[in-house]
């Protein structure tokens, strides 16, 4: 097919609030040599999203210092690790029977080759991602997601929340009838984490609060912690035997009022700080009681693997919230700012489209 020279694009041309995104016609990147061009379908959003916009990382020895998800930034960045799409050309030893292939990019950049390599950057942050109406990626990332009875919205919330879910359940080596607490269990990890959970066999307890505390025991939670209550008393009455392992994208004061609710071997997984990343906990919980604190950062190639199958046999079942379009790129992290909706937001290059809820 006849590609076009330039396409719309959003992009960040500093840290800072919504007005440093800027739709912009750039040039339509050519994939080099081992790489694909996908014409993308749909981006997800993601708060990895936000935090690269403002720069909220840190970096070691110095967490208040603007910084993206793994140092600085080359601007101006095209934003978006979440894609799905076709391929539309190949580069240079790649063969051309994946063009017209629908796929889901592993945005992840790793630091080696094999399946246990660890991310070390991520599309959107240190390479240009997809909030274009095309993006490149190595052609052994673009996943082949042809026969998936999911749709490009749902695909595309797969790679950073489901990935990152999938990485901190394999690191937490939950075990089906293991008892699994959930922390932020409405936002797009939180889901992911309570779906996965649940397809494992285990017991899902869910920490959610208000409206959205019905959506999380649809989505698969045995029972939901209220967040507006006593945490701890709730989990004890829920699991007076106490947790397995604790899948925790909040952090802040819930790791010490948490670690105690582990049972003996327990494992507490964290990847996120939505709830302050200064932490205070008593480490006697660890060494008396043979527990370990885990940090887990996405996902390895092994981990994306398991989940791009789980996605061809629809064993997750990914929850839309809205959709937006291209230009409408700062409504649409404002929107995931306020924290108010269920599920994965979504963007659609091209037309212009209205904000619409898709719950």
């Amino acid at each position: 097919m006849d590609l076009p020279e330039f396409m719309s694009a959003v992009r960040i041309t500093g840290h800072g609030g919504p007005q440093v995104l800027e739709l912009a016609e750039v040039p339509v990147p050519a994939p080099q040599p081992g790489e694909v061009l996908v014409k993308v379908s749909a981006v997800a959003l993601n708060n990895t999203d936000l935090w690269t916009r403002e720069g909220a990382y840190g970096r070691p020895g110095a967490p208040k210092t603007l910084s993206g998800w793994r140092g600085p930034i080359d601007f101006p960045r095209i934003q978006g690790a979440d894609v799905a799409g076709r391929v539309v050309a190949v580069g240079a030893g790649v063969t051309r029977s994946l063009v017209g292939r629908r796929v889901v990019v592993d945005p992840a950049i790793y630091d080696t080759e094999g399946p246990e390599a660890n991310p070390v950057g991520l599309m959107g942050s240190e390479r240009d991602g997809g909030y274009a109406e095309y993006v490149t990626a190595a052609a052994e990332r673009a996943h082949d997601m042809t026969g998936s009875p999911l749709t490009d919205d749902q695909l595309a919330t797969l790679p950073t929340a489901y990935g990152t879910a999938l990485g901190m359940i394999e690191r937490g080596r939950l075990q089906e009838q293991e008892t699994v607490l959930v922390s932020g269990a409405s936002g797009g990890v939180g889901l992911a984490l309570v779906q996965i959970a649940r397809a494992r066999g285990a017991r899902v307890l869910a920490i959610s609060s208000g409206s959205k505390i019905e959506a999380v025991r649809e989505a698969g939670a045995h029972e939901v912690i209220d967040r507006a209550g006593d945490i701890p008393q709730q989990v004890r009455t829920a699991a007076p035997k106490g947790i397995d392992v604790a899948l925790d994208v909040v952090a802040g004061e819930l790791v010490g009022e948490g670690l105690p609710l582990l049972r003996e071997g327990g494992r507490w997984v964290i990847a996120g700080a939505l709830g302050g990343y200064g932490v205070a906990f008593d480490v006697r919980r660890l060494y008396l009681h043979n527990a370990q604190v885990i940090g887990s950062a996405m996902h390895t190639p092994r981990h994306f693997d398991l989940l791009m199958d789980l996605a061809r046999r629809a064993q997750v079942q990914p929850v839309i919230a809205a959709t937006f379009a291209l230009n409408q790129a700062a409504q649409a992290q404002e929107e995931l700012s306020r924290r108010a909706h269920v599920g994965k937001i979504i963007m659609h290059p091209g037309i212009p489209l209205p904000a619409r809820s898709e719950r």
